[in-house]
Order: structure tokens, then sequence, then C-alpha cells
């Protein structure tokens, strides 16, 4: 099998569009049903919602989880209407967040590890996984993730889904886009002991 992969000189938002639209040309073409897509403040999911009218298409809105350090910055009026198209918002624990977890610093580690292939590509593996613990993606169904760094879409893939639980069994198939800057932003990141 062949097929191509575009590499971005630059990482960001400025890719979105692109990266939606290649998103969207792939899930398409390999018959893929649900397109899982990370959106801080709803932007990018709007647009990206404006692009699948006329599919039959849905996706799942992963935003950031609601913490008592910062504010949600996902618009809620976008909710009602975004589930009318037929997509759904599922607000949940961003694993790969869970620094030290019970003094388990696992989760840390596959970030980083993630992250040298870029931001994104951590991010489409943890929304992957967070969409089917939360019941929004079956476990073994083929999607499509979009994700970025710092705002918009620069990374999408295909993936096979799974659940947090069940992490071996979640695949990347193919990856559709991404950036060629894969910079690691861990602050204070300390390597774990033994």
């Amino acid at each position: 099998m062949e097929d191509k992969i575009i590499y971005f000189e630059k990482s960001g938002k400025l890719n979105t569009e692109e990266t939606l639209n290649l998103a969207v040309e792939r899930a398409i073409a390999r018959g893929i049903q649900k397109i899982i897509i990370a959106s801080t403040t709803g932007n990018t999911a709007r647009l990206l919602a404006d692009k699948l009218i006329g599919t039959s298409i849905t996706m799942v809105v992963i935003p950031h989880q609601y913490t008592q350090e910062r504010p949600q910055r996902f618009q809620l009026e976008l909710i009602p209407i975004l589930e009318k198209q037929g997509h759904s918002v599922h607000f949940s624990t961003m694993l790969f967040h869970t620094w030290d977890l019970y003094g388990v610093a696992i989760p840390r580690v596959i970030a980083v590890l993630l992250r040298t292939f870029c931001q994104g590509m951590k991010v489409c593996v943890e929304i992957t996984l967070m969409a089917v613990d939360g019941g929004c993606i079956a476990s073994g169904e083929k999607v499509v993730a979009i994700a970025g760094d710092g705002g918009g879409a620069d990374t999408a893939v295909t993936a096979l889904a799974a659940s947090s639980r069940d992490l071996p069994n979640l695949h990347i198939i193919e990856i559709i886009c991404k950036p060629v800057q894969t910079k690691q932003r861990v602050p204070n990141f300390v390597p774990p002991e033994g």
C-alpha cells in the first residue's frame, strides 16, 4: 500500500485548514465514520463540523479537562449546536497529565516518548484513549484523530482505538500529517528512578 504523509515545516494553527481537509479526505477514502478531535476553545471543532456537512462522518470533540487552576475555555454554548449535528463533546481526565499519580511516572514517560514524534501525536493518542474510556468510540473501531500544538491542528492519524486499560491494543495505522518540528514542552521533567 502506498499513500502520502504531509510534513509541515512549522507546528501550530497555521496548518489547521490543511490538516482538517487531509483528515476528512482520508476518513472518506478509508470508510472511517468517526473523527476524534482535540479542541481547547471549540474553534477547531467548529471548523471541522462545517467540513463534515454532507458526509456521514461524526466527530467526538475532546476539550481540556475541568481543573481548579484554570477556567474551562471551551465555548459551552457550542455543545448543543454540535450535538444537533450528530457530534459529541466529551470532557474527561487528560490521561498523560496525571503526573506522578499514585507515585507512578508512567504517564509522563509515555507523553515524553510520544512527543518525540510531535506534540500533536501525544494528543492524538491521548484523546483516542479518552474517547474510548468515555464510551464515545468502541474499542477496536478505526478512527481518525486530529490534534495540534498550542491551538489549531497540525497532526492527524488513522488509528485502531482502545481504552486506557487496554493501551497495547491502540494502534496508529497511518500518519496523515504532522509537523517536522518536534519540540519537547515538558516543564520540570525529572526522569523516573529505577
